[in-house]
């Protein structure tokens, strides 16, 4: 009898690793340990109480007013409307055309929005731009659907800016090798957090334009714009969209982060008129439409009531993250320009530096956030998630999500620093508290 054997393409995929040290975090949990979540990038607010609401009204609803079945393909017209007038509020010279209630889907998540652009803009064999340091499921789905990824190495401020992309063009060039068909960014970026400025989107959307290289814009980490309020989780550098700047990049957005509604399952995209059709066909067969009570809660995110709740989050990200930056400025072995910037999102990025690991003994920040975790209760995340594999700053790197609250925070740091003087003892060689089993 023939042998019935999983897809080689499923072989190839990496778990994605932060959903791994949550599963151990959630097993120590369940054993009664205190454990405090800095590996994901929830927030722990849960969402919006007007949110939360709007979906129990329409459960509950009669009949006419509950209407829970499909919706279109690009998801409720009226959400639609609301996502475009949030461009023409928030960013600055965003041409009406391009944010058109036809050029709007509501998707299953940004993930189902990663899933519509890889299919609609690339074939098998293409060749895509990723950041080496950068979110590992744009590497891992990618890999499934068959292209092929071109790592770009991240500048000394942690980004991927036109020239670092310029100079990988020009290398590909002149070593005979494929052009690219596309390059996916997020500013700010996950992990590191760093954002580009303004002028830098501008020229990386313009070179991209330039050399017929379709730009996915992961936007996810940016806000709102209201009067009065500070709404962005950025601090101190001002968002933009690449839709200002071009006329072919695919914009993917999420309710997850900065709206808070991570497991509604809900984001969205803004397409260029060449991909709406393409789009449009894929979603109608890969998922029919974005879940329909999450669409029709996400209708409250905007009113004013959701806007103040949603200022209290961003001032609890920014005492958060102010606190960890100033906490492993205390850490003498750290050296601060290992720190990434840490201008967007909810995460801070740390390099080790080599001093501060022993691979060849195992001793790599896999190691030591496996230890944290056992021994402290703190969950972080390695950065073998987010690194290029070909390279060895994986297991040198980690990442801190604060997105869980100001008390998780301050409780990890300090176990942190209780822990870390035994992890210096570990890699200078004092092996006798350390049990590798």
């Amino acid at each position: 009898m023939s042998q019935i054997i999983p897809s080689r393409r499923s072989s190839t995929v990496q778990s994605f690793k932060v959903m791994d040290v949550l599963q151990r975090a959630n097993q120590l949990e369940s054993q009664g340990r205190t454990i405090y979540h800095c590996e994901v990038g929830q927030p722990e607010s849960g969402a919006p109480q007007n949110v939360s609401r709007a979906a129990v009204d329409a459960l509950n609803g009669s009949p006419s007013e509950s209407r829970l079945g499909y919706t279109d393909a690009f998801g409720l017209v009226p959400l639609r409307e609301k996502i475009a007038r949030h461009y023409e509020k928030k960013y600055e010279h965003v041409p009406k055309d391009r944010i058109g209630v036809d050029r709007i889907v509501v998707t299953t998540g940004s993930s189902g929005g990663f899933l519509l652009a890889f299919t609609a803009c690339f074939d098998v064999g293409d060749t895509v731009a990723i950041a080496s340091s950068g979110y590992p499921c744009y590497r891992n789905i990618l890999q499934a659907l068959g292209c092929h990824l071109a790592n770009v190495p991240i500048n000394e401020e942690f980004k991927l800016t036109a020239a670092e992309l310029h100079k990988e063009i020009n290398q590909r060039k002149n070593q005979g090798l494929e052009k690219l068909k596309g390059l996916i960014l997020s500013s700010p970026s996950n992990p590191t957090g760093a954002m580009l400025s303004v002028e830098e989107l501008k020229e990386l959307c313009e070179l991209c334009q330039d050399e017929g290289i379709r730009f996915l814009s992961d936007e996810i980490y940016h806000g709102e714009f209201v009067v009065g309020f500070v709404l962005s989780i950025s601090y101190g550098k001002q968002e933009a969209t690449a839709l200002s700047f071009s006329t072919s990049a695919v914009v993917i957005n999420s309710f997850s982060k900065y709206y808070s509604m991570s497991g509604w399952r809900l984001g969205w995209m803004v397409v260029p008129s060449d991909l709406v059709e393409s789009i449009n066909v894929l979603q109608q067969n890969m998922f029919i439409n974005a879940p329909t009570i999450s669409q029709t809660a996400a209708m409250k995110c905007w009113d004013d009531g959701t806007i103040q709740e949603l200022e209290g989050h961003v001032a609890k990200y920014r005492e958060s993250r102010e606190f960890i930056l100033k906490e492993l400025k205390t850490i003498d072995e750290i050296d601060s320009k290992n720190v990434a910037p840490a201008d967007g999102g909810f995460y801070v990025y740390v390099d080790l530096g080599e001093e501060n690991v022993d691979r060849e003994n195992g001793l790599g920040s896999s190691e030591m956030c496996r230890l944290l975790l056992e021994e402290e209760g703190v969950a972080f995340t390695p950065g073998t998630d987010f690194e290029d594999p070909a390279g060895n700053l994986g297991d040198r790197r980690f990442r801190i999500s604060y997105a869980g609250g100001t008390s998780t925070v301050k409780n990890a740091m300090e176990s942190f620093h209780n822990f870390w003087p035994t992890w210096i003892n570990r890699v200078k060689g004092d092996k006798k508290t350390y049990d590798h089993s």
